[in-house]
């Protein structure tokens, strides 16, 4: 599998396109520019067959329905936050001093931790709340990575001022679901550069004492 991060919209959140040798592809939350997304989807000649969110802030569902209807795919949200697509005040962007932004409801939820198998693609489902309720990591142990949402990142954690939020479950939550996979895991979060499990165990100063 290969995977290519791109950075959108004002806050720079990455999307992710993972996708195999034969084109087919998950994209992982379209936070912003949906035309700039899609026509690097159309240029890679890639076949999107999922929308896969790691939670419903706004920065991350911007572009969620104009991928969606142009490539004819669902959007997969967890239950926690089945709400927030359509809610400018739950997915934080009507506190942001900036035009509400929504998207339509999802149309799969994800109810429970398990494995989503969507094409070639298998994912653990790895529920890691604390950033916001319904916040999750996807998982491909062939594959050595994690889609971390805005749970872990280099260096960093994710806030926990938002709706929802939690600061000891956040750290429960990396420490009990990402920080106990292998330590090669390749690390893909919601902002900023990859890093990995080991490199986060050893220098991140917000997981020190775990």
């Amino acid at each position: 599998m290969k995977w290519q991060r791109i950075p959108l919209g004002p806050i720079q959140t990455n999307a992710y396109l993972y996708y195999d040798d034969k084109g087919e592809c998950l994209i992982i939350d379209p936070g912003s520019e949906g035309n700039k997304l899609s026509n690097i989807i159309k240029e890679k000649k890639l076949k999107p067959l999922a929308i896969l969110l790691t939670h419903a802030h706004f920065d991350h569902i911007g572009a969620a329905d104009k991928v969606r209807e142009r490539f004819g795919i669902p959007v997969y949200v967890h239950k926690e936050e089945k709400d927030w697509l359509t809610s400018p005040e739950l997915n934080g962007s009507s506190k942001m001093g900036m035009e509400p932004i929504t998207a339509n409801p999802a149309e799969h939820l994800i109810d429970s931790e398990k494995e989503l198998e969507i094409g070639p693609f298998k994912l653990a489902v790895l529920h890691t709340p604390g950033h916001s309720p319904g916040s999750v990591s996807y998982y491909d142990a062939l594959s050595d990575l994690v889609f971390s949402g805005d749970a872990l990142f280099a260096g960093s954690i994710g806030r926990t001022d938002l709706t929802g939020g939690n600061h000891e479950l956040l750290l429960k939550s990396i420490h009990n679901k990402l920080l106990s996979l292998p330590e090669e895991t390749l690390v893909l979060s919601g902002h900023g550069p990859e890093t990995s499990i080991e490199a986060e165990m050893d220098s991140n100063p917000f997981l020190n004492g775990f």
